[in-house]
């Protein structure tokens, strides 16, 4: 039976609005120290140490943007408990969300200053050599009218030499964020190695194949132990509008720890009211096997207790989107995993952070309205190849290609933040809290060293680039 382990933290969070994105005051830094101690220690401690004694820490490290990413704190705690507890050398590593590179969110999220203070080791998955891998869970779209538009993808060499090859040898800590997901429904220990495959092979079938491709990945690497960092979670999806916290973000200070990624994932849902059936990809991974005999909650011992989390939290983009932004869903098909909700959520924070200016039109899905594409007079984004190919000719001829923008695929996130920098009037070096000039520095840094991120022309707020 496998255990997971939840602590309900004491201390007080804070008491200001969370449109006010804080460090943790230290009475709740030093309970988090402790009691990631004591789930580390319950767990087996320093027994869990492996051959090379090395430890390799996975953050959920997609973006700096507040509440998006694993508290500083909570994995300062973890990188210097396995120091203690006799690792040789400890790695923070991450593949952050496409439009972003690894060594910029780590300056930002505090992850480099983690490294710099305690001696952990960074490594920037971007940035590293790769291998071609299968994904498995379907045949092509070639052969199957639901399956895969891509089969193979590249994931880091580091990956399939520390945690595949050398899977016996290493211990791999997986440090998620406690979040619901607009398209995944939840990101926790199985969604945070969706860092894995890179940017270019996570455009593709981000639709209704997302859950059986964050299976695949499972398929090949499973985490040693995951702890879930809940000091706060955030409803409404992943990634909340900063402006809107109040709504979307809940402080619920909780830990969540165990050994079978897919049981802890089972655990943590239950904090946002969802069961397993609600969560396509843990119901996947159940059927695969990847639970480790755990087929229900029943066959998890909780240490803790999870009998106050009743309420149902929404998962779905909350409803609040600029009023002169025309959004146009086709009738056949529109995937929320994909064209609809990953647009949409950077529509809705460049709207209410930047003051994103409207003015044009969103078309996202198939299956449109001839009679309708021809009283568009707007610019237009063409978001998912779906739509691409059925408007884009039609919408070109009719506004002409330099009010046309384009994002390929079904999530080319980079391309559509490129659209909407320059559709609404939004400077990108604006999303970074850092100087433009440690920002272009480090993206200089990271070209230099082989980056494979993608990441929207620096120059989009003023020239057309898709």
């Amino acid at each position: 039976m496998a255990t997971v382990y939840v602590r309900k933290l004491k201390a007080p969070h804070q008491n200001e609005s969370f449109t006010v994105f804080k460090p943790l005051n230290d009475q709740i830094r030093q309970e988090i120290n402790a009691t990631v101690k004591e789930i580390f220690d319950k767990a087996g401690g320093k027994k869990l140490l492996k051959s090379s004694k090395d430890v390799y820490v996975k953050p959920n490290g997609i973006d700096g943007k507040p509440y998006c990413f694993t508290r500083p704190e909570v994995v300062d705690a973890v990188v210097r408990y396995w120091y203690e507890a006799g690792a040789r050398d400890v790695y923070i590593l991450e593949n952050s969300t496409q439009c972003n590179f690894t060594r910029l969110v780590f300056e930002i999220t505090g992850y480099a200053d983690i490294c710099r203070k305690t001696g952990a080791r960074p490594i920037y998955l971007d940035e590293d050599k790769t291998v071609l891998f299968e994904f498995k869970g379907k045949s092509s779209s070639q052969y199957n009218p639901e399956g895969y538009d891509l089969t193979q993808f590249e994931m880091p060499v580091t990956i399939v030499e520390k945690f595949i090859h050398g899977k016996d040898e290493n211990l791999y800590i997986n440090v998620p964020k406690l979040k619901t997901h607009s398209m995944a429904i939840v990101t926790l220990g199985v969604k945070n190695q969706w860092a894995f495959p890179r940017h270019n092979d996570r455009r593709y079938d981000h639709n209704y194949n997302l859950h059986h491709k964050l299976v695949d990945i499972l398929g090949y690497v499973q985490p040693d132990f995951t702890l879930i960092e809940g000091i706060e979670g955030t409803i409404y999806g992943h990634y909340p509008v900063t402006k809107l916290a109040d709504t979307c973000v809940i402080p619920f200070k909780v830990l969540i720890g165990g050994d079978n990624v897919v049981a802890t994932d089972i655990v943590a849902a239950r904090v946002f009211g969802l069961d397993v059936k609600d969560v396509p990809h843990l119901q996947l991974a159940l059927k695969k096997g990847f639970a480790k005999g755990v087929k229900t909650i029943k066959d998890i011992k909780i240490d803790g207790s999870i009998k106050e989390y009743k309420k149902r939290y929404p998962t779905d983009l909350y409803e609040s989107f600029p009023p002169d932004v025309d959004i146009v869903m086709g009738k056949e098909l529109c995937c929320k995993e994909g064209c609809r909700n990953n647009p949409l959520t950077l529509l809705q924070v460049l709207y209410h952070d930047y003051y994103g200016k409207g003015g044009w039109s969103l078309i996202i899905g198939k299956g449109h309205d001839k009679e309708l594409m021809k009283n568009i007079r707007k610019p237009v984004l063409i978001a998912g190849h779906c739509a691409i190919e059925e408007t884009y000719d039609m919408l070109v001829q009719q506004l002409g290609k330099r009010n046309v923008y384009v994002s390929g695929q079904c999530n080319d996130l980079a391309a559509s933040a490129a659209a909407m920098f320059k559709l609404m009037k939004v400077n990108p070096l604006r999303l970074v809290n850092l100087s433009p000039l440690k920002s272009v520095k480090l993206l200089i840094l990271a070209k230099l060293h082989g980056t494979k991120a993608n990441v929207p022309n620096l120059l989009s707020r003023f020239i057309k680039t898709v």
